[in-house]
């Protein structure tokens, strides 16, 4: 597209051209296998062409796909027929304007036939070279304005561009004015500086960046022979960008498939920018792409494709399987949509799912997950002695009923909301601000309703607690990254300063989200410790590039009418409600991810292009079924915590033994501090006593985030000094280990709660007592196994106590009483 139709085109041409060689081999040896297999689809991308201007192109790719779910790239093998041959020219699989009109393509495989609608416009028109939309891509594309290179703060060798182009007019300045007659040389275009750094003609610190007869050398080139020029008016914005095809699933390593990628643009046409896309995998190891667009198979395993353009980056998601691999899906049981929207994964993985988990693992389980406690001795025996066919439902049902469980919930929130202390907040706002989340949750108030009240809220900070969410904090960005990053999952800090390197937001997507909090005012009340939340009316955001005023604007969406408005309102009452995409499906993932150990996107409020949910369609419908609950949290928790897939065994087989991302088995989860704190006291018939609780108070009911002690804060007890899920910390270490082993936590709760000594009073008989420590620590009964260790210990000691007392602490220290499993 970067040259008139003739010889000049050759560079393009030959590019597809190469790529089809490339290709031919591979397809004609993987014929007769796909011969065996049944065709099911054929799809052609895109969908539908439009060419624009003699130096428009659009290459196409032609997808099958088969009965046991492989897809090919048959672009080469397919017939193309023109119904009108003199609109286009057809250079397979690239489409080139010959004259004005409509026409239609008609792609033949195996049996099957698509068609594709062809629309010409101006194809004798030769269109201006354009500084944005042509220049600004290749800077991109070659990498020049990434953070390594020119893109940097400070830019590099005397030369700054702004970081992946957010900055059209600086750059434009910075090219053509800075170090006069040196970048850029109108006398002789092909000796610029230019030129000759990025196509290794002369010393360059980046290296050569792309070939004298490349498209984006004669592009440049181009627009050098033209005089340099500066865009004369408004030129068309980028209005999206998509990938094609959405996905695929090679059968073995050397498998190819290409991509193309295409542009819109505000005024109503399109462009095919694969050739300025940079692409970028997740997984080299399992599909690797070159810089043209083709993925080639690696080993075994999933990877997502990138392609960067403008201020987009799309993605696609592939699967590698071995070559020809044989596989039969077990029939399985499916509880509800969770386990069908998982197992549709896993067959495409051929991934067996491991086996349902004993009662007793369940059982376990899920008082931990839904009340963080365990089961007493007296539950244990009532629900393995349960005959019901439906006993772990009844159980799920009973615990969502239960105190607990809205403490546990209350303490999540609290670490979202950062309710805690600090030198804006006193000890009795932050437990007004508690008390306030603390009965939301424990009359099951529906997430959007309190969502809309918290946001919008206005008033004291007595009278009204949910405002100490703006007394907290008051950094008007601050504030937006906080909202975005806890009710939509997304870290929008980076475009703060440039446009985000690996998702959509812009600088003006993220000044425009921060106006809706920029008429906030704060006075005082009569109480000096009180204040008094409100809305000015007034006060405006302003982008620190452009100096523009940035209208309220909803990430992602439209830009409302705030005239005489509250701009919290605004914003809140459309953030928590079904016009926000990613409302739903941030909280159905966050509730996912307590209950599986990991989320469906990971980590939960890292939402990006570039970190992709690794089962999309489970997490739309997870989003959908918490819309239809009208965002009442418990049945979705019943949904997951009733479901086969949250029922799995950690243990694994073959198929999934090296799987940690699709849920087909349960994984381990160490303990979070404030829970283990709470069992330790549990099994040990012992009280905590912390600040502003009663004595016998839970760990997981401290309001105050300053409120720690020394096991708390070895465990990793969230500070709630950010909203990063990162704050809780989960990871084992040595520090813990040694606290457990010799430090005072253990061994005092052994001695305070004096358990043995009243089962040896009470006349127990030692393996009375062993079965009792094991079913209050680890929900089950030893085996056969351990009791043969188990009596060994008893009998050794001088007395029946020492030896009760090691195999106690033994238990307490046991990686099976540590984890989740």
């Amino acid at each position: 597209m970067n040259k008139p139709i003739d010889m000049k085109t050759s560079s393009t041409l030959h590019r597809w051209s190469l790529c089809a060689l490339a290709s031919l081999s591979l397809a004609l040896a993987s014929q007769s296998q796909a011969a065996e297999r049944k065709l099911t689809a054929l799809a052609v991308y895109p969908p539908n062409v439009q060419l624009t201007t003699q130096r428009d192109h659009q290459a196409l790719v032609v997808q099958a796909s088969y009965e046991d779910g492989i897809t090919e790239d048959v672009t080469m093998q397919s017939k193309f027929t023109l119904a009108n041959p003199s609109l286009v020219k057809l250079n397979q699989p690239l489409l080139l304007p010959a004259a004005d009109g409509t026409t239609e393509l008609t792609v033949e495989f195996g049996g099957q036939m698509v068609k594709v609608p062809v629309e010409v416009k101006s194809a004798t028109v030769e269109r201006p070279i354009s500084f944005k939309l042509d220049v600004m891509p290749v800077f991109s594309r070659a990498g020049c304005n990434t953070g390594s290179c020119h893109g940097a703060a400070r830019g590099k060798d005397g030369f700054r561009l702004s970081l992946y182009g957010f900055d059209v007019d600086g750059d434009y300045q910075r090219i053509t004015r800075e170090i006069n007659g040196r970048r850029i040389n109108l006398a002789l275009p092909n000796e610029s500086l230019l030129l000759d750094k990025s196509a290794g003609r002369v010393t360059h610190s980046g290296g050569k960046r792309f070939d004298a007869d490349s498209p984006l050398y004669h592009t440049t080139l181009r627009w050098l022979e033209a005089g340099a020029p500066a865009d004369v008016k408004e030129v068309a914005d980028v209005t999206g960008v998509e990938i094609y095809p959405k996905n695929a699933v090679l059968n073995g390593p050397g498998a190819e498939q290409r991509l193309t990628v295409r542009a819109t643009y505000s005024d109503g046409t399109n462009r095919d920018v694969t050739s300025l896309s940079y692409m970028m995998t997740s997984n080299e190891n399992s599909a690797n792409v070159t810089p043209e667009g083709v993925i080639t198979a690696g080993e075994r395993g999933e990877a997502f494709l990138m392609a960067r353009f403008s201020t987009f980056t799309v993605g696609m998601h592939v699967i590698v399987l071995p070559k020809d691999l044989k596989f039969d899906f077990p029939p399985v049981a499916e509880h509800n949509y969770i386990d069908q929207l998982t197992h549709a994964k896993l067959k495409k993985l051929r991934i067996t799912p491991s086996a349902i988990c004993t009662d007793e693992v369940f059982l376990r389980r899920a008082y931990l997950d839904i009340v963080g406690l365990l089961p007493t001795v007296e539950e244990y025996q009532k629900f393995m002695d349960n005959p019901s066919a439906k006993k772990r439902d009844e159980l799920v049902d009973e615990l969502l009923g239960r105190k607990e469980f809205v403490e546990l919930w209350v303490m999540k929130w609290a670490e979202l909301l950062q309710i805690k202390t600090s030198n804006q907040v006193t000890a009795k706002s932050m437990l007004l601000y508690f008390n306030w989340l603390q009965d939301k949750i424990a009359n099951n108030v529906p997430m959007d309703i309190m969502v809309k009240e918290l946001l919008g809220s206005n008033g004291g900070t007595f009278g009204s607690p949910a405002t100490n969410y703006y007394q907290n904090e008051r950094d008007t960005l601050k504030t937006s990254e906080n909202v975005a990053q806890v009710f939509m999952g997304m870290r929008i800090q980076c475009a703060q300063c440039h446009n985000h390197p690996f998702d959509q937001w812009t600088m003006n997507d993220y000044y425009s989200f921060a106006a809706f909090f920029s008429q906030i005012g704060r006075k005082p009340a009569e109480d000096p410790r009180e204040l008094v939340i409100f809305n000015t009316g007034r006060g405006d955001i302003r982008n620190p590039v452009t100096n523009q005023v940035m209208a309220p604007k909803f990430l992602g969406g439209a830009v409302p009418d705030v005239k005489d408005k509250d701009r919290r309102e605004v914003m809140a009452n459309w953030l928590a409600s079904p016009d926000n995409p990613y409302f739903a499906t941030n909280l159905g993932n966050m509730v996912w991810a307590h209950f599986m150990g990991r989320g469906i996107i990971d980590e939960v409020d890292d939402v990006r292009v570039s970190n992709p949910a690794v089962n999309q369609e489970l997490l739309v419908e997870l989003g959908r079924k918490f819309t239809e609950y009208r965002y009442d949290f418990k049945k979705l928790v019943r949904d997951i915590c009733t479901s086969r897939t949250y029922q799995l065994a950690t243990q694994t087989n073959e198929t999934n033994e090296s799987d940690t991302t699709n849920f087909s088995h349960a994984s381990l989860r160490r303990i979070r501090a404030e829970i283990l704190l709470d069992l330790l006291t549990q099994v040990t018939d012992t009280k905590e006593k912390f600040s502003g609780l009663p004595l016998g108070a839970r760990a997981v009911q401290v309001a105050d985030g300053r409120t720690s002690n020394y096991f708390l804060t070895t465990f990793g007890r969230a500070t709630r000094e950010t909203v990063c899920s990162c704050e809780v910390k989960m990871e084992p270490n040595l520090s813990q280990a040694l606290h457990l082993m010799n430090g005072d936590t253990v061994t005092r709760k052994m001695q305070q709660g004096a358990l043995l000594d009243r089962r040896l009073k009470e006349g127990k008989k030692p393996e009375e007592i062993v079965e009792e420590m094991y079913i209050r620590c680890l929900t089950r009964r030893p085996t056969e196994t351990e009791w043969t260790a188990l009596k060994e210990v008893l009998t050794s000691g001088p007395n029946p106590k020492s030896g009760l007392e090691d195999i106690y602490w033994a238990l307490l220290n046991s990686r099976e009483f540590l984890f989740n499993h």
